[in-house]
């Protein structure tokens, strides 16, 4: 994020408003940690392996649960607290209810419509923003939101997870793409034209990822050139680059990124050279290095910053946020780097149970870590 000066001392007592208003925004967070620990549970069931829940349903339903119904309430709802409109709050409302379609025995249509709707109104929450300031980087978000929508009108339509998965990867790319780009303002390397470039890249990322599945073998290589393209930016401008020789939240934040970003060039390395991906190893890699190396890896950065903003309740660093961050992307590495490229199995497993055991962690860990509290020395530090 950009270098702004945040508190990080006690604010005092929490007084009966702000529980309220705590009360009220975890009523929005709840549905999307329960979508996750149903994607969780998914996915072990998808690495064959033990699963505290068994059903039929749930491996259908992984992508989605994790996406829209987790990542996606997340997103919005941090979106829904800036618009500071009511009716904002629909957005994350119907992503979280979404899931829980997803997980009942309703049918797959009333959580695909209620997706439809998130995106719906976070377009109309975008339009907000943009009527305030308009800028590329809401423009570039608002790609994103556009992307989200197709993947879930196609998938209501009855086309397949894997022939969406671009539009899915679209939809969180340059949400926080857009995201960064509006805190690399601030630096001076960021100018008109280096914005322009942005969106470029950005408008690229967007319309390959509707080709790739009706022209797959020209889509897929395009699209992984506009993932490289937008890497190659990020690398470039972004903050993260500098802060990464700072100290405490600057340079975790920075680490997290910079991770992040490395697991992006992975993903797009292989839809450039290895095409069309809609099954196999070459499948779970691109997936797992964007959903997992690089949006967990830009929540365990952000989360620190977010959520105080979300849910008024402090989530101050401690270092041991660093032990889950290592986790996820040593064990992404085992899966991905060995066992979906040498077709190991076990590596597979292995690291895709460590993989669950690293995102459980971190969620234990920042939940320890906001009940503990920030320290009693106040503190300003700059972020990234």
């Amino acid at each position: 994020m950009s270098s702004v000066l945040r508190p990080t001392g006690r604010t005092g007592s929490t007084t009966a408003p702000d529980r309220t208003l705590l009360i009220r925004r975890l009523a929005f967070v709840i549905p999307g940690g329960i979508a996750l620990l149903g994607g969780l549970d998914a996915a072990l069931l998808l690495l064959g392996l033990p699963a505290p829940v068994t059903t039929e349903r749930l491996p259908l339903i992984h992508a989605p649960l994790m996406v829209f119904a987790f990542i996606g309430t997340l997103v919005v709802l941090e979106r829904a607290v800036a618009a500071r409109r009511w009716w904002g709050f629909i957005s994350p409302l119907a992503f979280g209810l979404g899931g829980f379609a997803l997980l009942s025995t309703l049918p797959f249509a009333v959580g695909q419509l209620s997706f439809v709707l998130g995106f719906v109104v976070l377009l109309a929450i975008y339009g907000v923003v943009w009527a305030r300031q308009a800028s590329i980087a809401t423009a570039i978000q608002v790609l994103g939101a556009l992307s989200g929508l197709a993947s879930a009108i196609l998938w209501l339509a009855g086309v397949i997870i894997p022939l969406i998965a671009p539009l899915m990867v679209a939809f969180l790319v340059l949400t926080i793409f857009g995201e960064r780009l509006e805190l690399a303002r601030i630096s001076p390397t960021v100018n008109a034209r280096v914005e322009c470039l942005a969106f470029v890249g950005s408008m690229a990322l967007a319309l390959t990822a509707l080709a790739a599945p009706l022209w797959p073998v020209v889509g897929y290589p395009l699209f992984g050139i506009a993932m490289l393209a937008i890497v190659l930016w990020l690398f470039i401008f972004d903050v993260a680059t500098r802060l990464a020789r700072s100290t405490g939240l600057a340079r975790y934040m920075a680490i997290c990124l910079l991770l992040g970003y490395a697991w992006l060039v992975v993903a797009g390395a292989i839809w450039l050279v290895v095409g069309p991906v809609i099954s196999g190893p070459a499948y779970d890699a691109v997936l797992h290095a964007v959903f997992l190396g690089f949006v967990m890896s830009m929540i365990m950065a952000h989360a620190p910053v977010i959520l105080p903003a979300v849910i008024r309740r402090p989530l101050p660093y401690r270092w041991f946020l660093y032990l889950p961050v290592v986790l996820l992307h040593a064990s992404l590495a085992v899966r991905v780097l060995i066992g979906d490229s040498r077709g190991i199995d076990e590596a597979v497993q292995w690291g895709g149970a460590l993989n669950v055991v690293a995102v459980l962690a971190f969620v234990v860990l920042a939940v320890a870590s906001a009940i503990a509290g920030a320290p009693h020395t106040a503190k300003r530090e700059v972020v990234a």
